[in-house]
């Protein structure tokens, strides 16, 4: 029961996680008044981190998909 618990909620709250930090980069920006061009470059360089996340377990998944053992 904890393992399906966890397994159903660990995506969900990091889902959260990374909207709220979308509404931070959005409320960064606002209250700098940095423009268009500043704020996607605040979205494209705070973002990159949530990028990186993403591709981590897109990769992951597609590994498990083709059979290949991941530690």
């Amino acid at each position: 029961m904890q393992e399906t618990f966890d397994a159903w909620i660990t995506p969900i709250m990091i889902g959260g996680l990374m909207l709220f930090m979308c509404f931070i980069i959005r409320d960064l920006a606002r209250t700098s008044r940095a423009g268009r061009f500043g704020t996607l470059m605040l979205f494209v360089v705070l973002g990159a981190g949530m990028l990186g996340y993403i591709f981590k377990v897109a990769i992951g998944w597609w590994l498990q998909q083709q059979g290949i053992q991941t530690s």
